[in-house]
């Protein structure tokens, strides 16, 4: 087919040419011919051929490289998405590299790359210390469930904490996850990350500590943006099953937990938060370009110290 987008008139007034119902821009260049061969003739491989053809000669670079990318995860080629994507970035304007560093920590986890995933993940959080997230802007715009929303540097930085926190639960450093999510949990606390903090818990067998954090969940003392159709609940209620799962039948004690807290307790609790605010600081030491710091940070660290202090 010589002529991909050949814009032939509708056959019924309902219907729509290729390019209008599946948004394909006109014209027949490289990327327009790329974004055919992938939403019109489903033929993913030779989109991905088109999409270098358009980045190599200059055509939606941006554009065809983070499509490229999305394709390439599609057909499996995860190291070669990658690749792709560090390789040409340098060819992108600066307001495409946040959405490409979104890309690549999708392949990331995708291939189970955790140590990448973290780096990347630090490097937004230096991002966000040195007050380069969005631009300079107080907000970004972004979509959830199809929805346009207005995102925070607060709401983001909580976000991209609660990611490492995960990311450090893939490499079973339960420790440092919890670290994480206690951090997030202070600048923009939410269910689903308190969830996950319980579940960081019961893996450190601290089953006490955990249901104390699932019974704020059950109370309504975070947000659940999903809590509309149970997923909230149904979480605490699997994490709840494992917590009785792990109860010792005799004298109806938990295994490795007692439900008291020590001095040792108390003393692991506040190295762990002493270590998140020297950790950040570190990360965003190498890049430090002024003295600013974001006021989240400059709220949390008093906290961190007069726990620290107990």
């Amino acid at each position: 087919m010589d002529q991909l987008f050949a814009m032939a008139r509708p056959a019924s007034p309902t219907a729509a040419a290729p390019h209008v119902a599946h948004k394909i821009p006109s014209g027949d260049g490289p990327y327009a011919r790329a974004k055919h061969f992938q939403l019109v003739e489903k033929d993913l491989d030779a989109s991905i051929a088109w999409f270098w053809k358009a980045i190599n000669t200059g055509d939606k670079v941006d554009s065809a490289l983070k499509d490229m990318a999305v394709v390439m995860k599609q057909r499996g080629y995860l190291a070669e998405a990658i690749d792709a994507v560090k390789s040409l970035r340098h060819l992108c304007p600066r307001q495409s590299q946040e959405s490409l560093d979104n890309i690549l920590l999708d392949l990331y986890k995708a291939s189970g790359r955790t140590k990448e995933e973290i780096e990347l993940l630090k490097h937004k959080l230096r991002k966000i210390y040195l007050g380069e997230a969005f631009h300079g802007k107080a907000t970004k715009r972004a979509r959830s469930h199809g929805r346009k929303i207005h995102v925070s540097v607060r709401q983001e930085t909580s976000r991209v904490l609660g990611n490492l926190a995960w990311a450090y639960m893939q490499q079973r450093n339960y420790m440092a996850a919890e670290v994480v999510y206690r951090k997030a949990q202070m600048i923009d606390p939410d269910a689903n990350k308190a969830c996950n903090l319980a579940l960081c818990l019961i893996e450190q067998s601290r089953l006490a500590d955990a249901e104390v954090v699932l019974g704020d969940v059950l109370a309504g003392r975070y947000q659940a943006r999903d809590q509309q159709d149970g997923k909230i609940v149904r979480k605490v209620e699997e994490l709840l099953a494992r917590i009785m799962a792990r109860t010792s039948p005799p004298g109806g004690g938990r295994a490795g937990d007692d439900g008291r807290r020590g001095d040792d307790d108390d003393w692991v609790e506040n190295e762990m938060l002493a270590l998140l605010d020297v950790a950040v600081k570190q990360w965003a030491a190498p890049y430090r370009k002024s003295n600013r710091r974001l006021p989240v940070f400059e709220e949390i660290s008093p906290i961190c110290r007069e726990q620290m202090a107990c």
